[in-house]
């Protein structure tokens, strides 16, 4: 499976709301594809409003790449629970996701402007 996941340069200018709110937007989004999964973009963290976000004790485990951290969205509605995740030490050929974050999109809007 490590073999059909594709990381590049998403291009272009991506926003990602919460609550109707803009928590990130940026210019140097990643887009991850993944077999037959749709692609999930990810953001550099820089580009998020990282105060709205808390850790979350929820962790996963996937076994290409590796352990996904997760994130409650302090949104103006309330809690947007376990919204976003975050490979922190990803395996090896998925370097370019750390330091990203990335946002279920039945929870948040993630869009390209």
């Amino acid at each position: 499976m490590a073999g059909q996941i594709r990381i590049r340069e998403a291009g272009g200018t991506w926003v990602v709301r919460a609550g109707g709110a803009v928590i990130g937007e940026s210019k140097r989004a990643l887009e991850l594809s993944e077999g037959s999964y749709d692609p999930v973009i990810y953001f550099p963290r820089d580009d998020i409003a990282m105060a709205f976000l808390d850790p979350s004790t929820k962790q996963t485990v996937c076994p290409h790449k590796g352990t996904a951290s997760y994130f409650t969205i302090a949104a103006k509605s309330g809690p947007i629970a376990d919204a976003a995740w975050s490979y922190e030490t990803p395996k090896t050929g998925m370097e370019a996701i750390a330091g990203h974050l990335a946002f279920y999109p039945d929870k948040v809007t993630v869009e390209r402007l």
